[in-house]
């Protein structure tokens, strides 16, 4: 699930006949399964170490992620500090320097429950003003800054997400049967433009994961070959403009997987190594946002006092509603919804929480 971009958005889909395979208490249940199997075998696949986070940073650290850079981060003033505080919308910079804070060392990382309140979002059926997800974070080792590397990540995370869905299912027997292909293909974006010039962003993604049932498309945030990114991402954080196989750029991007309840895409992850000093710069003056590199943790960085990274957000919400074939978010998450889609969605039998 995403931690960094904002999603072209999609209409509200009302899947016909629907009905959940769980009632809401056997829900409940299904998603602390879920969260407690998971997040436990990520950890042991990728060697990570659960850490606590700040559900609100001070504004003048620049550590906040301001995602595509228009959104508007919800804060609030801090009585005894005078400060502005700002509640986090993801927390991509924030685990980097707590890498280097804890002394953690290449091969090992972090990963914490991830809670953000994202006011701007356009809500439906993926999308909510709260996101939770495994806000994950690795040191790499010399040597790992390459495609390679991170196709290796992805496998395992894709593992990882393949045998829970299984663990989900044979716990539920309610719950329809596994589906999710046994490996996960790759894809360039600029593949994608090629392979469907007249389609939009996510009608490649609907096309591609259709036809593969799960893919991770790298390269997202430059321009490609049409004249637009595939989807936005901010400057500092993700790596989307070095160039690799084939000078195709970009060392970042999604897993994604085909979503037969409401027949399109569905975005699990996003993910990238991170920037170093050459490459923020590159990506900070792309965006005209060059005075950011007078904060303190672009100074931190600039300096060489944080590691070469690899990281991403793994949708809690999304993974649990994957698994429990649920129609909308707000069937696995409390969260805040327009009247009139809350009565639209209990006319075809969808009970928000």
């Amino acid at each position: 699930m995403s931690s960094k971009k904002v999603k072209r958005k999609r209409r509200l889909v009302m899947p016909s006949g629907y009905h959940s395979p769980l009632g809401l208490r056997e829900t409940e249940q299904a998603i602390k399964f879920i969260k407690d199997y998971f997040q436990n075998n990520l950890a042991k696949a990728l060697n990570l170490t659960r850490v606590s986070a700040p559900i609100a940073v001070p504004k003048k650290t620049g550590i906040n992620d301001y995602l595509t850079g228009v959104e508007r981060p919800a804060g609030f003033l801090v009585k005894d500090t005078g400060e502005r505080a700002e509640i986090v919308q993801s927390l991509a910079k924030w685990k980097r320097a707590a890498l280097h804070d804890y002394g953690f060392e290449p091969g090992e990382g972090l990963y914490t429950d991830m809670n953000a309140i994202r006011p701007d979002e356009s809500l439906d059926n993926l999308h909510s003003i709260y996101v939770d997800q495994w806000d994950w974070e690795r040191v790499m080792a010399d040597g790992e800054r390459n495609l390679a590397f991170l196709k290796a990540m992805v496998r395992k995370i894709y593992g990882v997400i393949r045998s829970g869905e299984q663990a989900a299912c044979k716990r539920h027997p309610k719950l329809p049967g596994p589906y999710l292909p046994p490996t996960i293909p790759f894809i360039h974006s600029e593949e994608l433009v090629g392979r469907y010039p007249d389609l939009t962003p996510a009608q490649r993604e609907d096309a591609i994961c259709k036809e593969l049932g799960a893919v991770f498309i790298i390269g997202i945030g430059a321009k490609l070959a049409d004249g637009h990114p595939h989807d936005e991402r901010a400057a500092d954080y993700d790596d989307w403009t070095t160039e690799t196989s084939r000078s195709r750029q970009g060392l970042n991007g999604d897993i994604l997987v085909w979503y037969p309840v409401l027949d399109h895409a569905f975005e699990l992850s996003s993910m990238g190594i991170r920037v170093d000093g050459k490459t923020l710069l590159r990506q900070l003056k792309i965006k005209g946002e060059l005075r950011k590199r007078h904060l303190p943790y672009h100074r931190r960085l600039l300096n060489g006092r944080l590691p070469q990274t690899i990281g991403g957000g793994i949708g809690q919400s999304r993974l649990c509603m994957l698994f429990l074939r649920k129609a909308h978010i707000g069937e696995v998450q409390s969260a805040i919804w327009p009247e009139g889609m809350v009565h639209s969605l209990k006319r075809h039998n969808v009970h928000v929480l």
